[in-house]
């Protein structure tokens, strides 16, 4: 039969995940899940008045192809789904069957080598400083139009890491 093979991609938010992840299933012809877009993707499906666990539940891979998912309302959405636990359980099992698909795999995300992946053939945590982090996600802020300072980006970034750091 087709092979799987799985590939875990973690590390912090803005850290380059997502760009190595899409070059690594690009080389190696692997279909690619950014995770962190299918909590904002059940999220937007919640603001549209969706029972969250319906959401998760009946979540498509074609729901992550939104092009309204990077919103701040959707971003909101998503942390408050995020918080219940059975929407995180029919999340998992969604990339869990994302990764044991034919042909190839690649996750990026948090926790994905460890919690969604254990037995992932391979693993990779990606990092850069706070200060290299905050910088790329600046410039992708103001890219969108956002009116941000690097100040409040990098304080941003720290104090996401400091909440990742203590789970």
């Amino acid at each position: 039969g087709a092979m799987k093979f799985t590939v875990a991609i973690d590390g912090p938010a803005a850290a380059g995940k997502g760009t190595i992840s899409r070059r690594v299933a690009a080389e190696f012809g692997f279909a690619h899940l950014d995770t962190g877009l299918i909590y904002r993707a059940t999220g937007a499906r919640v603001l549209e008045g969706q029972d969250p666990l319906r959401a998760a539940e009946f979540l498509r891979l074609s729901d992550l192809e939104r092009d309204d998912l990077r919103t701040p309302d959707v971003a909101d959405a998503a942390s408050q789904v995020a918080a219940i636990a059975e929407v995180r359980e029919a999340l998992v099992t969604f990339q869990r069957n994302f990764a044991n698909r034919e042909g190839g795999a690649v996750l990026d995300g948090r926790d994905i080598g460890t919690v969604i992946c254990p037995e992932a053939e391979v693993k990779l945590f990606v990092t850069a400083t706070p200060e290299i982090r905050a910088e790329r996600r600046y410039q992708e802020l103001t890219a969108r139009g956002l009116d941000v300072t690097r100040e409040d980006v990098l304080a941003d970034v720290k104090t996401r890491d400091a909440r990742d750091a203590s789970r």
